[in-house]
Order: C-alpha cells, then sequence, then structure tokens
C-alpha cells in the first residue's frame, strides 16, 4: 500500500524560504515519475515540480528559479525546496506521480505566504 505523507509547510514572509517533504512507502522512487502538485481554494492541483527516475527536473514557469526538487532514496522522501517564496505561493502542496494517481494522495501542506 502507497503512502504519500507531506510536512515541513508553515506560515513564512515573502521572500522567505521553506523545504516541504514527502515521505513514501510502498513505492519505490527510482523508478518513478514524482511530482509536487499545488491547490488554491476554488482551483484544481497544478502540477510545480517534477522529477524523473532518472533525475531530470522540470518546473512550471511560475516557480522556475525558485523551486528546486530533490529526493532521498535511502530515506524514501521527495523534497520541495522552495525559496524567494510570494504571497501568489500560498496553497495546500501536495506530492505523487506523475501523471497522478488518484489513491495516492496524502493530507497535504499547507504553505502561507504574507506580504
Amino acid at each position: 500500500q502507497v503512502q504519500l505523507v507531506e510536512s515541513g509547510g508553515g506560515l513564512v514572509q515573502a521572500g522567505g524560504s521553506l523545504t516541504l517533504s514527502c515521505a513514501a512507502s510502498g513505492i519505490n522512487l527510482r523508478i518513478v515519475v514524482m511530482g509536487w502538485y499545488r491547490r488554491t481554494p476554488g482551483n484544481q492541483r497544478e502540477l510545480v515540480a517534477r522529477l524523473t527516475s532518472g533525475g531530470s527536473t522540470n518546473y512550471a514557469d511560475s516557480v522556475k528559479g525558485r523551486f528546486t526538487i530533490s529526493r532521498d532514496n535511502a530515506k524514501s522522501t521527495v523534497y520541495l525546496q522552495m525559496n524567494s517564496l510570494k504571497p501568489e505561493d500560498t496553497a495546500d502542496y501536495y506530492c505523487n506521480t506523475v501523471p497522478s494517481t488518484s489513491r495516492y494522495w496524502g493530507q497535504g501542506t499547507q504553505v502561507t505566504v504574507s506580504s
């Protein structure tokens, strides 16, 4: 059974940084494409960062140059380093496979960026 548990969110001022973690169990991060998604109230989840099994990364234009996705295979954890945060980054953040698997969605972690 796959379980993805996000953590690391919080309240931060604009320009600040946060690192989100996604602890994964029941899934081999070495062979899947993983991503970080975010959702704001009234909107669908959007993919903001993607990491392939080979280590290639892709980012949404809105976060490119500010966010970095990475993983630690030994810890079975995927990270999202977020720098230069903006109020528009305020959202609930989730990790999942890419494309997403509906039954893998976790509770997410909330990020609030104050201006």
